[in-house]
């Protein structure tokens, strides 16, 4: 088994949403190969119901994970760190990767207002995994 190429960190302030998303399609999309984190700077009880059924119909289950305080462990751990609406909550460590993606806050919609949401967090996923692939290459 080899190590993973590059951690993420995906931060939003419930890691009930848009992180749990993001870190379901990375781990779906880039298997081992990177390794992936979710965390939130005031954690939600439980991950999004709108989001666990909006990952279902595209096949990736998300319902066996639970939203995790960020720590400034976590992003030291990681190579980048992607924000998600959590404002100046994540610490600055240099030598990371920071990156802030706009996001719709799918907390209290219905899986038809979330679906976009997670449409556009797929892409910046296989955006993101296209530019770790050239950084290894290069």
């Amino acid at each position: 088994m080899t190590a993973p190429v590059a951690s993420v960190l995906f931060v939003c302030v419930h890691n009930a949403g848009r992180s749990q998303m993001a870190a379901g399609f990375l781990s779906h999309l880039a298997g081992d190969r990177i390794e992936v984190r979710s965390a939130g700077s005031l954690p939600a009880e439980q991950v999004n119901p709108a989001a666990v059924e909006a990952m279902k119909e595209v096949g990736i289950d998300i319902s066996g994970q639970s939203p995790k305080v960020l720590t400034p462990e976590a992003v030291q751990a990681s190579d980048f760190v992607i924000t998600m609406g959590c404002g100046d909550a994540c610490p600055i460590f240099s030598g990371k990767k920071y990156l802030d993606w706009a996001l719709d806050d799918p907390a209290g919609k219905g899986v038809e207002a979330v679906r976009p949401i997670r449409d556009e967090i797929k892409a910046r996923v296989q955006a993101l995994i296209t530019e770790i692939d050239i950084r290894q290459e290069s």
